[in-house]
Parts: structure tokens; C-alpha cells; sequence
């Protein structure tokens, strides 16, 4: 029989199941398209933008970001995706990637062709309206960080980037509470919020002054959530959606 703990659960069944209780068939709908193992290294590229593919990547392990290069050459960081994460999803309607995919820690992903997500919609209703309401909220918290950096301040974006992070990894790590490790480089968050590496570094340390957050080693802790949340009008889109209109489990 099929062992419902959550010490069971993959990180996608485990966030899935954060917003519904999933059905024992759904969960072995999950099983198998996480079947295969592919292993990649920090720094290795899934995919790159504008390479052909018709597959979907599950995060089973570790953390990666979408990115596009620009004109200039510069890199814009677009996603940050963590374990419990489907990837590929903004490029479904197309026979070609819209982003390189890019492990930023080692990393462990299962894959399977979008034919199989087709699959899956079909026997699985209420499966179908799960996985289109996370992919919103995946795409309204991206937009919420993109709009910020034309309108907010650097203080501001690093904020809302890192409760981002705090509001994502709560949902598939249960112990998560005020302090997780930060496993993106100064870099990394310059990228995605619109600065430079010296500017975030700089920010970060006025961050820690003002006794918002506290930084021992790569682990991060928010010490003032509330400050941090009016500071750049956060709002989590993952902590829980309406399922009220979704279909009855298979």
C-alpha cells in the first residue's frame, strides 16, 4: 500500500500536497513521471535558450535559475527553482526553450516529455488545475519581482527577493521557518534584482545594520519580517491558492 507520510514524499508531492490532500492515485500519477535521474553539477546548463526540446524538468534536488542574455551581454535572471519545482513550463507553447536553465548547486532532476504532462491533464483533473495554479503563481511572483526593479530601490528588490526564497522553500521544506541557506552568490542576486555585485554586497550589509536580516556564513536569517514586508510590499503568492474551483480527485 502507498505510504501517504510525508517522509514519503518526493518535494513536488510534498508541495502539491501542501494545497490539496493528493489521492493515492494521483500520487502514483507523480511517481512515474519522476521515474528517471539526471544528475548535473553546480554550473552545468540543463538547456539553453532557443535550443529545441519538448521536455519538463522536475527539481527533485538542489537549486537552479532561468536565465536571458541580453544585447549587452549581460545576464537576467528570471526564476529561481527549487526542489518541488517543474521547469520548462514558459517555453511549453513552443518547440524551442525561452531560457537556459542553469544549476546553481548540485542538483538532481527527472524529465519527461511534455506528451506526458498532456497525459497526465486527461486522467487527472483535478491534477491539471493544480499544476495551472502553481504555474500562475510562478509566473504572478515573477512578475511581482520584475516590477519592482523599475520601482523600488536596492534595499527594496534584495528584500523581496529573499522572501521570496523564505515564502517558496516553506512550502516544500516544512522546517523552514525565519533562517535557510542562501546557495546563490552575490552574483546571483545582482542578476536577478538589477544590480551590481558590489551593490548587493553593500546592501546586504546596511540589511544586517538595520537588524532586518542576520548573515552567519551562507545562512541566511529574517529577523524583521514585517519591516521587510512593508518595506517592498511583499506579497507571498505561495503560500496557498484557491482550490475551491478545482475538479474531484481521480
Amino acid at each position: 500500500m502507498l505510504d501517504l507520510g510525508s517522509q514519503m514524499r518526493s518535494a513536488l508531492q510534498e508541495r502539491l500536497n501542501h494545497y490539496v490532500t493528493l489521492s493515492p492515485a494521483e500520487m502514483e500519477a507523480i511517481e512515474r513521471i519522476e521515474r528517471g535521474r539526471r544528475r548535473f553539477a553546480p554550473g552545468d546548463v540543463v538547456v539553453r535558450e532557443g535550443e529545441p526540446s519538448d521536455r519538463l524538468y522536475v527539481v527533485r534536488q538542489g537549486w537552479l535559475h532561468s536565465s536571458n542574455r541580453l544585447k549587452t551581454g549581460e545576464r537576467q535572471i528570471l526564476r529561481l527553482h527549487f526542489a518541488g519545482d517543474i521547469m520548462g513550463t514558459s517555453s511549453v507553447a513552443w518547440s524551442e526553450t525561452s531560457a537556459t536553465i542553469t544549476a546553481v548547486t548540485s542538483c538532481i532532476l527527472s524529465d519527461f516529455p511534455r506528451t506526458a504532462l498532456g497525459r497526465l491533464f486527461r486522467s487527472y483533473p483535478r491534477l491539471a488545475a493544480l499544476f495551472y495554479a502553481t504555474f500562475s503563481v510562478e509566473n504572478v511572483a515573477m512578475s511581482d519581482r520584475l516590477r519592482s526593479l523599475g520601482r523600488t530601490d536596492g534595499m527594496a528588490r534584495i528584500a523581496n527577493l529573499l522572501l521570496e526564497i523564505l515564502s517558496r522553500l516553506r512550502v516544500t521544506e516544512p522546517g523552514v521557518d525565519h533562517s535557510f541557506e542562501l546557495k546563490l552568490t552575490q552574483t546571483d542576486i545582482g542578476d536577478a534584482v538589477g544590480l551590481t555585485k558590489v551593490h548587493v554586497n553593500r546592501t546586504l550589509k546596511e540589511m544586517e545594520l538595520r537588524g532586518l536580516i542576520k548573515r552567519e556564513g551562507r545562512v541566511t536569517t529574517i529577523l524583521e519580517e514585517r519591516a521587510m514586508i512593508e518595506l517592498c510590499d511583499f506579497k507571498d503568492r505561495h503560500g496557498e491558492v484557491a482550490t475551491d474551483w478545482f475538479p474531484e480527485a481521480a
